[in-house]
């Protein structure tokens, strides 16, 4: 490798000239098999641990509270506000101890539509965070870079541990926004995905308030007849897996923005699968995208250098991350138009929630809010049971504006592009978890295509029963699914059970929905459950 020689990092107080700039992916998986913190697999995709943290860290998650934030931010247990002085100070210790170590240095870019490029800037202690940051954001042609000019920057200091104490945080670990000096701030954690993030919450708060534009965290692709699809869900709900179809292109599997001229455009240049369980027979784009260049994180290898992807024992959290290049049907520039579907992906451990089901603009605004899922036994400490899960907007961890503002802002678009919404359970049937089984792929792939193709049919009694709990219409019949799987009533055989079951979620709705009412419109609130045990 070769020493940069044609940008200076002195206006970030880096003085030494000891950094790599613009590597290759070969290189730096060289460098870091030649540190020795990665190893190959057996088919020489490089593999990584992140240590002691195996994903994000909401908690250890702040932003600068300043003239830009104070008065729009969304301030609380997401969005933890910070000093100016002590970021200041926190920056100063982190650039010193940056400028004791060889760095490696990338410029790039976020956002495929360039009416709204964000150039980047990604500072890092690690080879293969730099590695990350060449999957994961946009790549510069090599005369974009010759007036390259950053407007963010990513500062990753995994080695850096803070003093909380003195520094200001809460422990060791953080992720700080400055929106003033355009900079976040990680250290204290290899966990790769806050380098994403960290661009992903800075996009969150511009595309909506400069830009009249919403940022999503979703995933998208289109058809062949230009006719575009979004997927929002949280992790584990089959975001990425769903969005990848052969018969589709993708646009992007995790972050989107969708502008006033209802257009989709990806944020990133790559995709960040979750790998736990994964095989070539279930979802094959993703395996086979599995290769050199992209990086495993926190996988278990064998004598041989194969991948166990059932092994959980570092983490349930096992990733891969690859440019979007590694998927053969891809979007080209990542970005669609027509948006005539969403979908609002969910694994309900309860397994009371229809399979899929068709929305109305009221129940849309108000699921979209609420950004449920479920927690099921295994996945965390003291779970023995499962455990609703709401993050507002599906992805509330990553968004500085109250949810109603970017609720309002889908609200309209849906409206305004008649769009059709549905709710996909891929999570549990027959039963709750323990007791019933996981949705099958092929039958969700074959709702969801159903859906595209227009077989599901209008809103109508003919076509669609209303749920009598959660109050959303299941349609009847669905080409490949057998009827019986449509009714999560059905698959019991325990009428008595499920609806005790299904109204225990409807009241952990109706709870978690509190936060939000005085917020929301009467047409919102209408959206949710109407059914409430008591």
């Amino acid at each position: 490798m070769t020493n940069a020689n044609t940008i200076s990092l002195k206006k970030y107080g880096i003085t030494h000239a000891n950094f790599h700039y613009q590597e290759t992916p070969e290189n730096l998986q060289k460098a870091t098999l030649e540190m020795d913190m990665g190893v190959e697999a057996k088919n020489g995709t490089l593999a990584v641990n992140t240590g002691e943290f195996t994903g994000r860290s909401p908690k250890d998650r702040f932003i600068v509270k300043d003239d830009i934030t104070k008065g729009k931010i969304w301030w609380g247990d997401i969005n933890i506000p910070f000093e100016k002085k002590k970021f200041d100070a926190l920056y100063t210790k982190v650039i010193s101890y940056l400028n004791e170590k060889e760095l490696f240095v990338r410029d790039s870019y976020a956002c495929a539509d360039e009416d709204y490029r964000l150039n980047i800037r990604v500072i890092n202690e690690y080879p293969w965070s730099n590695m990350f940051a060449y999957n994961m954001f946009l790549r510069p042609t090599k005369t974009e870079l010759d007036d390259f000019t950053p407007e963010w920057t990513v500062i990753n200091a995994p080695g850096f541990m803070a003093n909380a104490e003195v520094d200001g945080t809460r422990q060791h670990n953080f992720a700080i926004l400055n929106f003033t000096d355009k900079i976040a701030l990680i250290g204290g954690t290899g966990y790769t995905g806050e380098i994403k993030k960290g661009i992903f919450s800075a996009l969150n708060f511009i595309l909506p308030v400069y830009k009249q534009t919403l940022p999503m965290h979703c995933s998208s692709n289109v058809g062949e007849d230009g006719d575009t699809a979004i997927f929002f869900g949280l992790s584990g709900t089959g975001k990425t897996t769903l969005s990848t179809d052969p018969n589709r292109k993708l646009i992007g599997d995790d972050e989107h923005g969708w502008t006033s001229r209802n257009t989709v455009f990806n944020f990133e240049g790559g995709c960040y699968a979750k790998v736990i369980n994964l095989s070539e027979e279930q979802e094959p784009e993703i395996y086979n995208a599995i290769k050199p260049g992209a990086i495993l994180e926190n996988v278990v290898l064998d004598d041989k250098g194969n991948v166990d992807f059932a092994d959980t024992s570092i983490t349930q959290n096992t990733r891969v991350s690859y440019p979007i290049h590694h998927i053969d049907n891809i979007q080209q520039p990542s970005i669609g138009k027509n948006v005539k579907n969403i979908f609002f992906l969910t694994a309900d451990a309860f397994g009371v929630l229809p399979p899929i089901s068709k929305l109305t603009p009221s129940q849309a605004a108000y699921h979209f809010i609420s950004g449920y899922t479920a927690k099921v036994a295994g996945t965390e400490a003291g779970v023995v049971e499962p455990v609703p899960s709401f993050s507002a907007c599906f992805g509330a961890p990553f968004m500085p504006l109250h949810p109603t503002k970017y609720a309002e802002m889908l609200s309209k678009k849906m409206k305004e592009s008649g769009v059709d919404v549905w709710l996909v359970n891929t999570g549990w049937t027959g039963g709750s978890y323990g007791v019933g089984t996981r949705m099958k792929l092929k039958y969700t792939r074959a709702m969801i295509s159903a859906a595209l193709n227009g077989d599901l049919g209008l809103y109508s009694y003919d076509k669609y029963h209303i749920h009598s709990v959660f109050g959303v219409a299941q349609p009847r019949e669905c080409p490949g699914v057998p009827t019986s799987v449509l009714s999560p009533r059905a698959t019991w055989n325990d009428d008595e059970k499920y609806y005790n079951t299904a109204f225990k979620l409807t009241n952990a709705f109706r709870e978690n929905f509190k936060k939000f009412e005085s917020y929301a419109s009467e047409e919102i609130r209408r959206g949710g459950p109407q059914r409430y045990a008591f």
